[in-house]
């Protein structure tokens, strides 16, 4: 069976994956998730939060090799720490993810979708550094599948996000080139439109790009289904 490490995207922390770790676990599967630098239990200040700290932190906590599902935004740190650390990595999973391209920011990744769920959501902070999600808007944007105790449980614990980790371009080379990866497009996604999820797969091995009916938080609306579909990547 497989070891799988969490990482959580925009806002968010290792607690969205409440659900996900013992549904991975009930199939043999060993899973854990971290809180990025600013995330969480993480109490690094937004200003000091860099894409480079999240790669780091992701590969602090692997020792041996990991299957790593990166979430939404989190498809950034997870290309890096590739990069950085190619051997640490059995395959990327990337979870309704930016599928981080090199040279190119976050910021600019998102801008070139057809549509911009995020725009009218985000609050930015008075020092422009981070952003906040309106609480009014995160329901529909984030979980609008997902059961009510699990919106009811998130809700309160979005946090502020650092706004230097989505504004750096990032470097990828031939390190990130050899690690295997594999694609999860969520086709009731609100937040990253699935139209955009299908341009970022462009190309790939039709074997290594699924599909689940879901929003944006696969983990909360159908665990089960999430933790069935990770097997069968894991099994290859």
């Amino acid at each position: 069976m497989a070891d799988f490490l969490l990482v959580h995207g925009s806002c968010h922390g290792a607690w969205c994956w409440r659900d996900m770790i013992p549904a991975l676990e009930a199939r043999g599967h060993t899973a854990r998730a971290i809180d990025l630098p600013g995330h969480g239990a993480d109490a690094t200040p937004y200003a000091d939060v860099t894409l480079e700290g999240y790669a780091q932190a992701i590969l602090d906590a692997i020792d041996t090799p990991v299957m790593l599902v990166g979430h939404s935004m989190a498809g950034f740190p997870i290309s890096l720490a590739a990069e950085m650390a190619p051997e640490k990595i059995d395959r990327l999973i990337y979870l309704c993810a930016y599928a981080a391209q090199d040279g190119r920011s976050l910021i600019e990744m998102r801008a070139e979708a057809p549509y911009q769920p995020m725009a009218e959501a985000a609050l930015k902070t008075g020092d422009g550094l981070a952003f906040s999600v309106d609480l009014a808007k995160a329901p529909a944007l984030f979980y609008n599948d997902c059961p009510a105790e699990t919106v009811n449980y998130a809700l309160p614990r979005l946090c502020l996000q650092a706004i230097k980790p989505q504004a750096t371009p990032i470097r990828l080379g031939t390190a990130y080139a050899s690690v295997k990866r594999s694609y999860i497009r969520c086709d009731d996604d609100r937040t990253i439109p699935p139209e955009y999820q299908r341009v970022m797969t462009r190309g790939w091995p039709e074997a290594d790009v699924h599909a689940m009916p879901t929003g944006h938080s696969p983990f909360f609306a159908d665990p089960d289904g999430l933790a069935d579909l990770l097997t069968r990547i894991a099994k290859g």
